[in-house]
């Protein structure tokens, strides 16, 4: 519901932050907006068409999106929503991606299958749908594209960059890594590639990820603006001390550091397949603990507490572990004293077996687990996604969380039940054998002081710091996001893009196919 304070602003057009090409920033930038646009008195909500990650998030309504988007509607202080994230496609292989569409599954297809044109409107309307509900009742909405805004191959078939801008009647902003090199060219083939009617909903240009001197770029912003006619409406310096959720895993290999002295040591799996890796960001940040991902058998060994993430393969990933000696380096670790936690598909990966009947994941029909749980997983074709409130063990605290799995894991032969988790609907979660050893299937168990606080009692030697309140932590974040990104942002020249439109006789809104006014030549100022 739309704020008391939000009925008093003006309604302003979106703004989409496109980018030259992937990794460029433009998730962390769209994120800075919704906390500036809210810290403004604005109601906003992000919104990307189509996402590709297996970084995902279960919905209040028990639906999935990108995690990205949950995270920027975190920041814009709202629940997260399908429809800001209508299309998320998951890779199961190099070539093959579960679609997830409107939070469902939709089926696994290909890259030639998914991208052909046949067929394709169907994407398309559920796009600009989701779109349309959103629009009507947040302001302004923060949209980000994907890749390259100028991927001339596949624009008959683009979902998610200058098709779903114009059907917004958004104002574009170009985002450019120049860390990367080639800049100017970057920006300008971007530019100049696109065909005319979709060039003039390009309205600025952010540059990303500065490094040194910004006075030395005076003359290339100048450059930039002359041969494209565009504005620079910032240059954004590259920073270190702000942490923000990141939504791929390419640089969790970076984070592999060895085990360090004075505190708990805590291995994350790398697994190829890894999902949701943002169930241990609040260790990457806890003064007690040194958090590293590896799959190095010698560092495995060193660690005190081994994790085991989720896998949007476990067939796969479990296979892997077999065959390079992972998987027998995490057992001798636990039989030489080492916790092991298993979330999601590393709770499957620490029973006796994963079974895979129906071919799910691949051809294999059976593969035998670490054996560290007296548990069996069959892996089948519902796909249970939810939002958790449970107790811990015997603590009384609820905790919440969140669920995305397909596969049902149970007590083998003979076993008794013993569950981690009582979920407030009164079903089990998990299993413990004891103190250092239990699975779950709850993503975001760790966000929970208690559970942290379980895995660390036993190493209570090393400890000598305070608790750490991770939801305080992300507020903080937030705030120093926005306020570095509006330090270097021409905030002003900002709502001039995305200003109210002006009516037209048939009464065009954005969201409607909007054409969005070109700025004048007195408009193209350079950002101070």
């Amino acid at each position: 519901m739309i704020g008391s304070c939000n009925k008093m602003k003006k309604k302003l057009r979106p703004v989409m932050f496109a980018g030259t090409g992937s990794d460029v920033g433009k998730s962390i930038i769209a994120t800075a907006f919704c906390r500036i646009f809210r810290q403004d008195g604005y109601h906003p909500a992000p919104f990307k068409a189509q996402n590709m990650a297996l970084n995902s998030y279960a919905t209040p309504e028990g639906l999935e999106i990108g995690r990205a988007q949950a995270v920027q509607a975190e920041a814009a202080g709202i629940e997260c929503h399908t429809d800001m994230n209508p299309i998320l496609l998951k890779p199961s292989s190099d070539k093959v991606c579960q679609v997830v569409l409107n939070g469902r599954p939709y089926g696994n297809q290909d890259a030639y299958q998914y991208f052909k044109t046949d067929g394709r409107d169907k994407f398309r309307n559920a796009v600009n749908e989701a779109f349309d509900r959103l629009v009507a009742g947040y302001n302004p909405i923060v949209m980000e594209g994907a890749g390259s805004i100028s991927e001339i191959n596949l624009r008959d078939t683009d979902l998610v960059n200058m098709p779903m801008a114009i059907h917004a009647g958004a104002g574009v902003i170009l985002v450019a890594d120049i860390d990367r090199g080639g800049v100017f060219a970057s920006v300008y083939g971007s530019v100049m590639l696109l065909p005319e009617g979709e060039r003039k909903y390009i309205k600025g240009i952010l540059i990303n990820k500065f490094r040194g001197d910004i006075r030395l770029f005076e003359s290339g912003i100048k450059m930039l603006e002359d041969i494209c006619g565009v504005p620079v409406i910032g240059v954004v310096p590259y920073y270190k001390d702000i942490y923000i959720e990141e939504e791929d895993s390419v640089m969790l290999q970076t984070k592999n550091l060895q085990a360090t002295q004075g505190k708990v040591n805590i291995a994350v799996v790398l697994l190829r397949h890894l999902s949701n890796f943002t169930d241990f960001n609040i260790l990457e940040h806890d003064p007690r603990v040194h958090l590293f991902y590896t799959n190095n058998t010698d560092e495995i060994k060193k660690a005190d507490i081994i994790l085991i993430p989720g896998s949007k393969n476990t067939i796969s990933d479990l296979y892997e572990l077999r065959k390079n000696g992972v998987a027998q380096s995490i057992v001798q670790a636990y039989k030489d004293g080492a916790t092991v936690v298993g979330i999601c598909g590393g709770y499957q990966i620490m029973g006796q077996e994963v079974c895979d009947p129906l071919h799910m994941e691949g051809n294999i029909d059976r593969l035998p687990g670490l054996g560290l749980l007296p548990v069996s997983t069959g892996i089948c074709g519902e796909k249970v996604t939810r939002q958790v409130t449970f107790s811990f063990l015997d603590n009384s605290s609820p905790c919440k969380g969140y669920e995305i799995h397909m596969g049902v894991t149970k007590p083998v032969e003979g076993e008794e039940l013993l569950p981690v988790n009582k979920l407030e609907d009164g079903a089990d979660d998990g299993y413990i054998l004891n103190e250092k050893c239990f699975g779950t299937y709850i993503h975001g168990i760790l966000d929970n002081q208690p559970v942290i606080d379980y895995i660390l009692k036993p190493y209570a030697g090393k400890l000598n710091k305070t608790t750490f309140d991770y939801r305080q932590f992300k507020e903080e974040q937030y705030d120093k996001l926005a306020d570095y990104v509006r330090r270097y942002v021409n905030m002003d020249l900002v709502y001039e893009i995305i200003a109210p439109p002006v009516s037209s006789p048939r009464g065009e809104t954005a969201g409607e196919g909007n054409q969005i006014p070109p700025l004048t030549e007195g408009d193209r100022g350079r950002c101070t």
